[in-house]
């Protein structure tokens, strides 16, 4: 029997922000407490962009014996349909297993395809330009699965080859599409980026423009994999979000780069020498005071360096997280370096 192949939630950009901080992970201490290196760069990742249409998640799989057709949620037949979809599916039925047959064999694979897209069009959503459209499946990504719930096991594959638009089957990659390099060392450089790319979607839908129809898109939705692991966020614009786009648009890239100016400025060795020594005197250097150690330069620089502060335009509050991040990548190394070589 077929069993519903879900498709994973999307992120919001914060979520693979804190994803792509784990690389400082190295392990675990003999008491199970989680270790980081401070030290270790965080991965600079390409990802790539697609239009994110105003329809209904569905999908149409393959199972080895036979074709079925799923919501976001179950298995749907055109009796117990959503939105029209499994209907659409059984009119078009040699062309979804014709689809089907060629990511078989293209593959080779004896796993469950799945194909997901965005069901779209007349009817299906309001307010977008894409309801324009007559009711049209957009084809965002492919996977071979094996497994169900908690045991699944996803391989997802390139989606370019496939297409079917004589049969309203389309690709979402034909259509206007976008790279972005983003250092997750400083991802806020890139939130405005990402804010104008996703206005202008939003204010000149580029899928529906392609059949001749002008109106508001909703978003974007960026992929890339690292190390295996994939990694997918979306931003949606201000009539879409909950979370409104604009607050992303606030970023002043000026004032980080100042910020962060400041802060290589401010916490050198020198300084973090002073701390240890406050912090332990003569007592032995331990990684679990690290933050009595973050605290005194945090205070230090305060005190201390107050008027460059003021002539930058900043504030405690802009620069302490950026204070502190360098604080523990310093006394870090000096900790490893002491481990190391005594």
């Amino acid at each position: 029997m077929a069993k519903h192949k879900n498709y994973p939630s999307i992120e919001q950009f914060r979520n693979v922000c804190q994803e792509m901080a784990k690389a400082e992970f190295v392990g675990l201490d003999s008491e199970g407490n989680p270790i980081y290196d401070r030290n270790k760069p965080k991965p600079i990742v390409t990802f790539k962009g697609t239009v994110k249409l105003h329809g209904t998640n569905a999908a149409v799989a393959w199972d080895g014996d036979k074709m079925f057709v799923q919501s976001r949620t179950q298995i749907i037949t055109p009796q117990n349909d959503n939105a029209g979809f499994a209907a659409f599916v059984e009119s078009k039925r040699s062309a979804f297993l014709s689809l089907l047959m060629n990511i078989a064999n293209d593959t080779k694979t004896e796993k469950t395809i799945v194909v997901y897209g965005e069901w779209a069009g007349q009817s299906i959503q309001k307010g977008v330009a894409i309801c324009n459209l007559p009711k049209s499946f957009f084809i965002f990504d492919i996977c071979l699965v094996e497994g169900t719930g908690e045991d699944i096991q996803r391989e997802w594959i390139d989606i370019k080859p496939y297409r079917d638009p004589d049969n309203n089957i389309y690709n979402i990659e034909d259509y206007p599409t976008w790279e972005m390099e983003i250092d997750f060392n400083n991802p806020a450089l890139k939130q405005n980026d990402l804010a104008e790319i996703t206005l202008a979607v939003e204010a000149e839908c580029p899928v529906s423009k392609a059949f001749g129809f002008s109106g508001i898109g909703e978003g974007v939705v960026w992929k890339a994999t690292v190390n295996g692991n994939r990694h997918v966020f979306k931003v949606k614009g201000e009539k879409h979000s909950v979370t409104k786009v604009k607050t992303l648009a606030n970023v002043d890239v000026d004032k980080i780069n100042s910020i962060v100016e400041f802060a290589d400025y401010a916490v050198n060795d020198s300084r973090v020498d002073q701390a240890i020594e406050n912090v332990f005197g003569p007592e032995p250097i331990d990684i679990k005071k690290m933050g009595d150690v973050i605290r005194w330069v945090v205070n230090d620089v305060a005190k201390e360096e107050s008027d460059t502060l003021a002539k930058n335009n900043l504030t405690d509050k802009d620069v302490n997280k950026y204070l502190s991040d360098r604080v523990r990548k310093i006394f870090t190394k000096k900790l490893n370096d002491k481990f190391l070589h005594g």
